[in-house]
């Protein structure tokens, strides 16, 4: 177990990540959307995709059996268009009670959001459908980080988060080192916040990467995920004054997820 010093103890005895796909972009359903988009790389979700963040909101809490107190984001905007609808549909009356507080839907206010360019999307043109014309040329993509925090709510925006990743990655990126830079920013957010929860919104790659490295026997399956499907992580958190230690993350339940599946390899 890793040792890490806090300034204030806290008495939390697990840590739950959940690691999640955005959901439909608009551009699987309007295959004519990136021909007149100015940011065909960057698509919102589609009006189905709004309304699947929304349920998945609504619904979310009593799924999981846990709250979240914290939303880091990619910011790539079908990310970020999943974060606000599951915002409104944690906040919504008409969520199912919360098996956590006994109450139904949860104060928007009470979970922070931030931006993370560590979640981003696999940098490269397998990945992206639609690069810019200097693809290498990180001031092309346009994401400017002020302008995407102004589309969250100012009571759930955290502006004291200390990115782990403050660029975009290198264009051409392979997947062993998205594998990592996933990985690196999963375990640096959730040791940032070891006494907090955390809901990290993505891209199926790295919802494929916490699955497939936390699943035993890995290698044996292909792993296919939903809009919006979801890996939860679990790991002990155990306190000793100022002193914390925490445990490796294992992968919750059947094959803890929901809306992911992993199937068998066909032998060769």
């Amino acid at each position: 177990m890793a040792t890490m010093r806090l300034e204030q103890p806290h008495h939390h005895c697990q840590q739950y990540v959940v690691v999640m796909r955005h959901g439909d972009r608009l551009d699987s359903v309007d295959r004519s959307w990136p021909s007149t988009a100015p940011r065909p790389w960057d698509p919102p979700l589609a009006e189905v995709g709004q309304a699947r963040a929304l349920e998945m909101g609504k619904h979310l809490p009593s799924r999981l059996g846990f709250p979240i107190h914290r939303v880091v984001v990619s910011p790539f905007r079908r990310c970020v268009d999943t974060a606000l609808g599951l915002i409104a549909g944690l906040s919504a009356p008409d969520a199912e009670p919360n098996v956590v507080t006994g109450g139904s839907g949860v104060d928007p206010s009470k979970v922070k959001v931030s931006i993370e360019y560590g979640l981003g999307e696999l940098f490269n043109d397998m990945a992206i459908r639609h690069p810019p014309p200097s693809p290498a040329d990180h001031a092309d993509w346009g994401f400017n980080i002020p302008e995407i925090e102004a589309l969250i709510p100012l009571d759930t925006l955290d502006h004291t988060v200390k990115p782990v990743f403050n660029e975009l990655p290198h264009w051409g990126e392979t997947e062993p080192k998205a594998r990592d830079r996933y990985l690196h920013t999963i375990h640096s957010l959730a040791d940032s916040y070891p006494s907090e929860n955390l809901l990290l919104i993505t891209h199926g790659e790295a919802v494929k990467v916490a699955v497939s490295t936390h699943l035993e026997d890995a290698a044996r399956f292909r792993i296919r995920m939903d809009y919006c499907g979801y890996a939860q992580l679990r790991r002990q958190v155990l306190q000793d004054g100022d002193a914390l230690e925490v445990g490796e993350f294992e992968l919750l339940g059947n094959h803890g997820q929901t809306g992911i599946r992993c199937l068998p390899r066909m032998p060769m």
